[in-house]
């Protein structure tokens, strides 16, 4: 015999509040594992190196941000080649705390391309220096109040802000990899957010009549990402084949496309994250494709949610290049948990 409905009703709404405090309680470990890991590391360094790394929470330098190599933006914080090897250690456990381990192996192999760019382009003008990544700490890490981190050299920019030691934001996020493919030496074969190319092309591919023709835009695409290191960004048009015309599989695939974006963070917050997104809408999701759809041709796509946006390109370096990013259209920077914040605290 079924339950009555009131039962069942009853049931699941158990089932959401668990899920609910299941998903805040590891949040607070997430931040928890942070601010312990950013204190640890400040903890570490000199007078004279905390003054490199350490910066007021509400100063400018927090929404500084670019991907660019740092010959062409020159970065604030404290470089990785300035740290002793203990330091080191504590600053990739603070980098380890933020993202999953695929996160954090993504993020310290797009460091080490930097040497193969170096032999590539052997006496270009560029420093490519697997060490030129500056980590930078915003505000007191604590479990009241707000703070903040950040990581960032080329292709590479994490920034983290954590509110009453429970809420965290985690975007902008980029991730680049020059060359996308490494075609020569020891690691010959390597790609690096091939996942993000995969996962896109696969769905692309799927696409039938109607929905192919609103999904393919251009066929040639943009030279970079449309949204560049702006500060704020709203959403980008056309908007593509909606998540609501897709059938059950090419949703599936659509879904693989955002996780390879969701899963490089800490899983809580990719929880999190991915709750957002549902909430907002799954059948809003759009998806748009510019380019070639053959694998080593120039080629673009972007995933734009109610709340969100992916920006994918690889057409530099005759499609051998990749930018990669992940904006919150009122998130980034935690500004609508530090609006959040501000309004409790009014009251």
């Amino acid at each position: 015999m079924s339950r009555p409905r009131s039962s069942r009703l009853v049931v699941a709404l158990g089932l959401v509040a668990l899920s609910v405090a299941g998903g805040m309680v590891a949040a607070e470990r997430s931040a928890s594992a942070m601010a312990t890991a950013a204190d640890r590391f400040l903890e570490s360094l000199t007078p004279e190196q905390r003054a490199e790394a350490a910066f007021e929470f509400q100063s400018d330098e927090r929404l500084t941000w670019h991907f660019i190599p740092t010959e062409m933006f020159p970065r604030n914080g404290l470089t990785i080649k300035a740290m002793t090897d203990a330091q080191r250690a504590r600053a990739h456990d603070l980098l380890s705390a933020g993202l999953s381990q695929r996160g954090y192996l993504t993020a310290t192999t797009i460091m080490d391309l930097e040497a193969v760019l170096r032999a590539i382009e052997s006496g270009g003008r560029m420093d490519r220096d697997p060490e030129t990544y500056f980590f930078s700490i915003f505000g007191t890490p604590s479990p009241d109040g707000a703070w903040g981190w950040r990581v960032e050299g080329h292709h590479l920019s994490l920034h983290f802000t954590i509110v009453d030691g429970s809420a965290v934001a985690s975007s902008p996020y980029f991730f680049g990899s020059n060359p996308a493919q490494v075609r020569t030496g020891p690691k010959a074969g390597l790609r690096v957010l091939g996942d993000r190319e995969d996962a896109a092309r696969a769905l692309v591919m799927a696409l039938e009549g109607s929905q192919r023709t609103a999904a393919m835009i251009d066929d040639v695409a943009p030279d970079d990402i449309l949204t560049g290191a702006e500060l704020a960004v709203d959403p980008l048009s056309p908007v593509g084949v909606k998540a609501a015309a897709l059938n059950p599989s090419q949703r599936e695939l659509l879904m693989r496309v955002i996780d390879a974006y969701t899963s490089v963070m800490a899983d809580d917050i990719a929880t999190e994250r991915m709750a957002s997104i549902r909430e907002a809408g799954l059948d809003d999701i759009g998806f748009v494709w510019a380019g070639s759809t053959d694998r080593g041709e120039p080629h673009y796509y972007r995933v734009q949610g109610p709340t969100f946006l992916i920006e994918y390109d690889n057409t530099q370096g005759g499609g051998n290049h990749v930018h990669s990013v992940w904006r919150d259209f009122a998130g980034d920077f935690g500004r609508d948990l530090l609006r959040e914040h501000r309004q409790a605290s009014a009251h």
